[in-house]
């Protein structure tokens, strides 16, 4: 079984990817840009808390989620993105929901 840190690294690559692909699409809306800032915002204040009170580390899981949930909807409705990316968004998605799902914290 994966350890906490090898998941939300999974997690970093899943959202690096659709980073990389949002890099070279120049159609994508400004409010998939925006909810895909926000998730990222969300993962690196989970990151900065993981370790610490157990309560704000859920609290801030159940953000990302959220931020996630925007995210995936967003990308499924831009008909600027990539079929490429909008999978990629729901990958991301979906490793959060998994995070969430198996969360012991």
């Amino acid at each position: 079984m994966e350890t906490l840190e090898q998941r939300l690294e999974l997690i970093d690559r899943h959202i690096a990817r659709c980073a990389t692909a949002l890099a070279s699409q120049s159609k994508a809306s400004p409010v998939f840009l925006a909810v895909f800032k926000e998730l990222e915002r969300k993962l690196g204040k989970l990151k900065a808390v993981v370790h610490g009170d157990a309560r704000l580390a859920r609290e801030c899981l159940l953000e990302a989620e959220q931020a996630a949930d925007s995210m995936k909807l967003a990308a499924h409705a831009d008909s600027g993105l990539d079929p490429s990316t909008v999978e990629l968004a729901s990958v991301a998605h979906d490793s959060l929901c998994v995070l969430k799902h198996e969360w012991h914290g």
